[in-house]
């Protein structure tokens, strides 16, 4: 499986092997091999382990590539206008394989499938389309595609959650668990819950249950994922996520708990607190503010004001000092002024996140603001956007200088890429540490490991430091 990540903070998701799925299926796959491509966020990252583990039950074998596979999936994204263009390119590349076997079976998954869904299959290339609710429909779809029968699966649920289904991860020491599917808040730029349908959640009993699975599987970290996990409600036992976070941390207690996406109109006092009391839950949040305007907020349809945001970071920072923060803003969003616009830096002076994900405002059809119009030219957009990336380098540079000399517990995750003799890990609060690294055969701690690490320098993006013992 191949995942392209354009939002916050891509573990890598791993496993031992996979214990059996809880949905016994005849096996129809009968060995033939799969390959997935992830686009977008973690919860597509998620959703692609799930899918596999659907085909695993059904007799598939995941393979690395896509030139080995009698199955390509392409598991997408729909939140921006280049999100799509990039899977349009992606399926155009896939054109010699098609050719050079006709019996190479071609799906598009995910939020763009819900979104076009029989517009796709006029690609000659594509076989199959299915929306994120449809998952358990994929081998299915994939047999009949094999007799040449395309085939479309787009059907929304209000009860559909996967909690019987194991997914199949790859290698690694972090693993993604989905705690709920879809959002209710209905912002007018986004297309999530018209292409991920209502909230709905598990109960706290099965994602605890996960949770045990994995740790007993030898997994140091899980991040809890939803399109909006603080809003999560256990209808059986009434559970909150706070409470929820709390089963959590009690029943891992050798696993790093993190989550994401928050929405600052539910993050409560409890959870704030909650995330204080357990060690093990890190201490490292995302969220979003979207701009620093009350104006633009309430176009939005974000139903909270920057007064109120504010008074949250300052409760969250109150009770948790050394907390991470990091945060959404769009530039140039529907009518944004150039007052706005200095309201969003002005926010970001306030705030002083420790990193942000940032993007220039992109029309999505059916959404509310599709019919506000798209009014803010794209060099303006532009010139914005730089300005919101300047000042966040400038602000992550100065608080990751003021690191050095801190002491960190850092999760080991393996090489640094640039550097064969360093390592890598990650904070606790989210940050990545590189630090020397004397050789697998004589060091003294392996991947997966946590160790102490005194930080000497840092960049905008990276803490650098030695271990110590």
């Amino acid at each position: 499986m191949s995942t392209t990540i354009d939002l916050p903070i891509l573990a890598e998701a791993p496993s031992p092997a996979p214990f059996p799925n809880t949905s016994p299926t005849e096996a129809t796959g009968d060995g033939r091999t799969v390959y997935i491509e992830t686009y977008g966020c973690q919860m597509n990252a998620s959703d692609s382990e799930i899918v596999l583990g659907v085909l695993d039950g059904r007799g598939y074998r995941s393979v690395d590539s896509a030139d080995k596979a009698d199955v390509v999936l392409l598991n997408t994204c729909a939140i921006r206008d280049n999100a799509e263009r990039k899977i349009h390119e992606r399926l155009s590349a896939l054109q010699h394989l098609k050719k050079g076997n006709s019996d190479l079976v071609v799906g598009v998954l995910g939020c763009m499938a819900e979104r076009l869904r029989a517009k796709l299959l006029e690609k000659e290339l594509v076989d199959i389309v299915v929306g994120p609710d449809e998952y358990r429909t994929v081998p299915d779809l994939v047999d009949k595609a094999l007799h040449g029968d395309k085939g479309i699966a787009v059907k929304l649920s209000r009860v559909e959650t996967y909690d019987d289904i194991t997914p199949v991860r790859t290698e690694g020491i972090s693993a993604w668990v989905s705690i709920m599917r879809g959002c209710d808040k209905f912002c007018t730029f986004c297309v999530v819950p018209f292409t991920r349908g209502r909230e709905r959640s598990r109960n706290v009993t099965s994602v605890v249950d996960e949770l045990k699975a994995l740790q007993d599987q030898g997994f140091r970290e899980v991040t809890l994922l939803g399109q909006n996990v603080n809003s999560y409600r256990d209808d059986v036992s009434g559970a909150d996520f706070a409470d929820l976070l709390a089963a959590s941390a009690r029943a891992v207690p050798t696993m790093r708990i993190r989550y994401t996406t928050s929405h600052p109109q539910d993050m409560s006092d409890k959870l704030i607190d909650t995330m204080a009391e357990w060690h093990n839950i890190c201490k490292y949040i995302h969220l979003p503010i979207q701009s620093g305007s009350n104006r633009i907020l309430e176009l939005m349809n974000r139903t909270y004001t920057v007064e109120h945001y504010f008074e949250r970071m300052d409760r969250i920072r109150a009770v948790m000092p050394h907390v991470a923060m990091s945060t959404d803003i769009i530039a140039g969003f529907c009518t944004e002024t150039e007052d706005d616009h200095q309201r969003t830096l002005d926010a970001m002076r306030r705030v002083r996140y420790d990193g942000a994900y940032m993007f220039a405002y992109s029309p999505r059809e059916n959404t509310k603001a599709w019919k506000m119009g798209d009014d803010v030219a794209d060099d303006i957009k532009s010139r914005r956007l730089q300005e919101i990336i300047d000042l966040q380098h400038s602000i992550s540079a100065e608080i990751n200088a003021a690191e050095v000399g801190r002491l960190h517990d850092v999760l080991v995750e393996g090489p640094s890429k640039r550097n064969g003799a360093e390592w890598k890990g990650r904070s606790d609060t989210n940050k990545t540490v590189i630090f020397p690294h004397i050789g697998e055969t004589t060091a003294d701690y392996v991947v997966g490991d946590t160790i102490r690490v005194r930080i000497t320098r840092s960049t905008s993006a990276t803490l650098f430091g030695e271990r110590v013992e």
